[in-house]
């Protein structure tokens, strides 16, 4: 079997995450109401130097959800485990962290894609302290095991988020052609709809996690017209920097904020952790070094 990379695991998960947030929480927590939301990875990596590498991996936003019938601001933090590990000390730590860091409300969740078969669950509390009148103190937190959901069930789901996961998920009794044809057929439906960001995630997310061959899957998008669909970071960069770059002024301008708009791209790319520091750096190179020539 092959073995999958744990760095590209980790970063197709955030990736999928930030790219369907409320889609996430609507399947896993859907009794819960949810408001609006923003990301605070970049603030809360740049407060806690010490933690960024074991970090990579995580997710943190401020959300608001319904809380006693009305809506409070709260600091989640999701952390991605490949692995069947006991992280709830780690957890607690980062608890404290996030509270330190925003003085709010924190709610901690572990996503677990492992392959193992759990005869028993991990835990999903920590012990941290001791008070006379109510003995020992727990922090607790939720756990999601994308392993204990039936692949064949999230695949009927409307949200493409379930779609994915279901290449994922226990895909026992389903054929593997079907699931990828499926999440193709939905995505083709919505593509009009759908950020370049999330075509490109779908994109990524099959090739990495598919057990059919090339060619097989090469069929399945001629089938359902998702062919054009862009399939490397480069030719997003390039589409996302001619979108952003400048649309008027001479044909010199024109040239110089296509290269700003995908160096701002590449940024933000690096940014969300999709593209890391080196492949940021070796990517901007060459578009700074035309940027130069250009304003000569």
């Amino acid at each position: 079997m092959t073995r999958i990379n744990p760095k590209s695991h980790d970063s197709l998960f955030k990736w999928l995450i930030t790219s369907f947030t409320r889609e996430f929480f609507d399947h896993y927590f859907p009794d819960v109401k949810m408001g609006t939301y923003h990301f605070i990875d970049k603030e809360f990596l740049s407060k806690y130097e010490a933690l960024k590498e074991s970090l990579k991996g995580d997710l943190f936003l401020l959300m608001e959800v319904e809380i006693d019938n009305h809506f409070q601001e709260v600091a989640i933090q999701i952390e991605h485990q490949s692995e069947k590990e006991d992280v709830s000390e780690r957890l607690f730590e980062y608890l404290c962290y996030v509270w330190l860091l925003k003085k709010k409300l924190v709610w901690s969740i572990v996503i677990y894609t492992d392959e193992a078969v759990w005869r028993k669950p991990v835990p999903d509390q920590f012990c941290y302290g001791f008070s006379v009148t109510h003995q020992k103190q727990y922090f607790h937190f939720d756990v999601i095991k994308v392993k204990a959901e039936k692949s064949g069930e999230l695949i009927q789901k409307h949200s493409l988020l379930c779609k994915l996961l279901a290449l994922k998920a226990n895909d026992e009794g389903t054929d593997p052609e079907q699931l990828i044809y499926e999440i193709y057929q939905a995505a083709a439906a919505l593509k009009e709809q759908l950020t370049a960001d999330q075509l490109l995630l779908i994109e990524q997310w099959v090739n990495f996690y598919k057990k059919v061959p090339e060619p097989v899957l090469k069929k399945i998008k001629q089938e359902v017209n998702m062919e054009l669909v862009e399939t490397t970071i480069s030719e997003h960069i390039y589409n996302r920097g001619k979108a952003e770059g400048k649309t008027e002024g001479k044909a010199e301008g024109k040239a110089e904020g296509l290269l700003e708009g995908q160096l701002a791209v590449l940024e933000n790319l690096h940014r969300q952790r999709i593209l890391s520091k080196a492949q940021r750096n070796a990517m901007m190179a060459p578009l700074q070094q035309q940027l130069k020539q250009l304003r000569k």
